[in-house]
């Protein structure tokens, strides 16, 4: 039977490896290691507009399966007494993707999970940042076929940061841009 593994499939990977040929002669790199890179994916989640913590666990499970990995919680840094939080609370969750799983999941969001959105017309270029990392908000997290649609009211966003080497917005978008990111035009 044929290998089904999501990183063959698409090839986010083998087009990362790619990248120093395909972008030599239009950013001018002179050496394979000015290329970009990606370095990881950060996947975070809040969950400070839930009061029932046992949706937390629905949560982080739903997390788990998207991601392939545990996500980890994470604590409120101070208290504040407007949002009924206390220092150390979880407020939200969060997993960083690196390797195998990182390629894994970026096929899914770019080939599977985006085009599954709403009204997708593309994502913006704004998200890019000028450090050359590239943050993405989704609204709902059952557009990943991971999910099940059985609990509609429990739907949470979710906040995408690939981390890459890139030096400058535009040579962020170039890389995302070869990798297959569907951008808006």
């Amino acid at each position: 039977m044929e290998n089904l593994n999501p990183s063959t499939m698409f090839g986010i990977k083998d087009k990362s490896k790619k990248t120093f040929e395909a972008l030599k002669a239009e950013r001018g790199y002179k050496n394979r290691m000015q290329a970009p890179r990606l370095l990881k994916v950060v996947v975070s989640t809040g969950v400070g507009s839930f009061k029932d913590k046992a949706k937390f666990k629905i949560v982080e499970d739903r997390l788990a399966r998207i991601t392939g990995q545990k996500a980890a919680p994470r604590g409120a840094k101070i208290s504040v007494a407007g949002f009924k939080s206390r220092q150390g609370d979880t407020v939200g969750y969060q997993v960083t993707l690196r390797g195998r799983r990182m390629f894994d999941f970026l096929d899914r969001l770019v080939h599977i999970a985006l085009p599954r959105t709403k009204d997708f017309r593309g994502i913006p270029t704004t998200a890019a940042d000028e450090m050359g990392n590239y943050t993405l908000g989704i609204k709902e997290h059952n557009v990943f076929p991971e999910t099940s649609d059985e609990e509609l009211k429990d739907v949470f966003g979710l906040a995408i940061a690939i981390v890459t080497t890139a030096k400058s917005k535009e040579e962020v978008l170039a890389f995302l841009t070869y990798l297959g990111f569907p951008f808006k035009k």
